[in-house]
């Protein structure tokens, strides 16, 4: 398998549909966590491959080392959606993930604190330069294999200055740091989460696929300069 220099990674379904609609006329492959195809951006001499990885923590870690394994990425991309701290953040807005930290850990026998530092990954951005291709907030994003909690958004803004929350960049940072591939992450907020509850929460979730459909389509239409600000054209 030839390797490919850029590999963007997708996780969620409703992600995955709206990329699909966005980018047509690809040959789709398979692999054993879900779809993937290469995509020529026509400012690109080579093609990038986009890998659907699936939702939650364990198919984004063993689909990233999949990926890692199979093609040998120079960098690694996340897109995708995250939930919004209301009055904290707004919604639409760009997070440019510097920190991940996996905050569902509940350790009840030794160390809590030392057991989320295991897991929390620290995003080296240093090769990206300024201005960025679009407008975003460079931040920490918590990551949990659920969504965000009415009654947890305060204590998670209090402990880690959290802003906006996923299910999988915790595992996909934290697995391509172990394997010394650069990563990008770039999360849009599709919906907030506060004291008046979460805005896609009981049975409103058009209101998350309004927002993915959203988020995508911006994500993707910088994708190519984000790229160029890696040296990989």
């Amino acid at each position: 398998m030839n390797n490919e220099s850029v590999v963007v990674l997708v996780s969620a379904n409703i992600e995955w549909q709206a990329l699909r609609s966005l980018l047509k006329d690809v040959i789709v492959e398979n692999s054993p966590y879900g779809e993937w195809f290469l995509y020529k951006f026509a400012d690109r001499q080579g093609p990038v491959l986009f890998f659907h990885e699936g939702w939650g923590k364990i198919a984004a870690a063993a689909a990233t080392q999949y990926v890692i394994d199979r093609w040998r990425p120079e960098l690694l991309i996340n897109l995708g959606t995250c939930g919004g701290f209301a009055g904290q953040i707004q919604r639409g807005a760009v997070v440019l993930v510097e920190r991940t930290v996996v905050y569902d850990i509940i350790e009840q026998m030794g160390d809590f604190d030392a057991h989320i530092a295991h897991y929390a990954t620290e995003v080296d951005l240093s090769w990206l330069k300024e201005p960025y291709p679009q407008e975003v907030i460079r931040t920490l994003l918590v990551s949990g294999d659920r969504d965000l909690i009415v009654d947890e958004v305060p204590h998670l803004y209090k402990k880690y200055g959290a802003v906006a929350g996923d299910w999988e960049s915790g595992a996909i940072a934290w697995v391509a740091q172990r394997n010394q591939t650069r990563c990008l992450i770039l999360r849009g907020v599709t919906d907030l989460v506060g004291d008046g509850g979460g805005e896609a929460y009981d049975g409103n979730i058009e209101v998350f696929e309004n927002g993915a459909r959203q988020v995508m389509d911006g994500l993707v239409a910088t994708l190519p300069a984000w790229i160029g600000q890696a040296g990989l054209y």
